[in-house]
């Protein structure tokens, strides 16, 4: 019996978690494409290929970048932006997590009960997670997988998600800007590195930035 790979879907109505398929997270240094550990740099080159030969590729932000909440939330805020325009892709937050009943917009917002109706909405074919918490993208996740046939990246501030189709770890504003040089590079296209995100002062001062205000007050 081969071993279990993390393949876009659609792949079951009752999606199987990774983790209990044999699937473990990558360690420090370290990514996974579809369930393969392989080093970091490896599976920054996969994401961006796959972003770049995509027809709709979407970012979709959650609270832990939307909300202007500390100085590294909003350096990656800034990075995610620049990354957008350098694809170039969509930018559809994940702002609340709240169910929204008795229907979402789906061309305003993705939302974790029912993501596939924004992939199939927008027809994308290549999303990115990022700034996500960690049980709502899995949730999110194993959805998406289950349902439609979206190529899914999870860009992690932790250990990765197994559930997505490519997962990078322990993330930084860095590694966001080493991404779109990745892009960049395939594109054959240059890519000028900001300078320092200096953002202890002002957050707000940022006219390119992606922050939303929380519905409940918070951010």
């Amino acid at each position: 019996m081969e071993p279990y790979r993390v393949l876009p879907g659609p792949e079951a109505f009752f999606t199987p978690a990774a983790a209990r398929m044999g699937i473990v997270l990558p360690e420090p240094g370290e990514g996974h494409i579809e369930g393969r550990i392989v080093p970091e740099e490896e599976a920054m080159e996969c994401a961006a290929r796959k972003l770049i030969e995509a027809k709709n590729p979407t970012i979709h932000p959650g609270p832990l970048v939307l909300w202007n909440w500390n100085e590294k939330a909003a350096k990656k805020a800034k990075a995610i932006k620049i990354l957008s325009e350098v694809i170039p892709a969509r930018i559809i937050p994940m702002a609340d997590y709240r169910p929204k009943y008795p229907k979402i917009n789906a061309e305003v917002e993705i939302n974790p009960n029912h993501p596939n109706l924004t992939i199939w909405h927008n027809k994308e074919d290549v999303c990115v997670f990022v700034g996500v918490h960690c049980h709502m993208a899995n949730l999110s996740l194993k959805i998406i997988r289950g349902g439609t046939s979206c190529f899914t990246i999870a860009l992690c501030a932790n250990a990765g998600h197994e559930d997505a189709n490519l997962s990078l770890r322990d993330l930084t504003a860095e590694k966001i800007l080493r991404l779109a040089e990745w892009v960049s590079k395939l594109k054959g296209t240059s890519f000028v590195k900001p300078v320092a995100m200096d953002t202890s002062e002002d957050n707000s001062r940022y006219s390119d930035n992606i922050f939303v205000k929380s519905s409940d007050g918070g951010g």
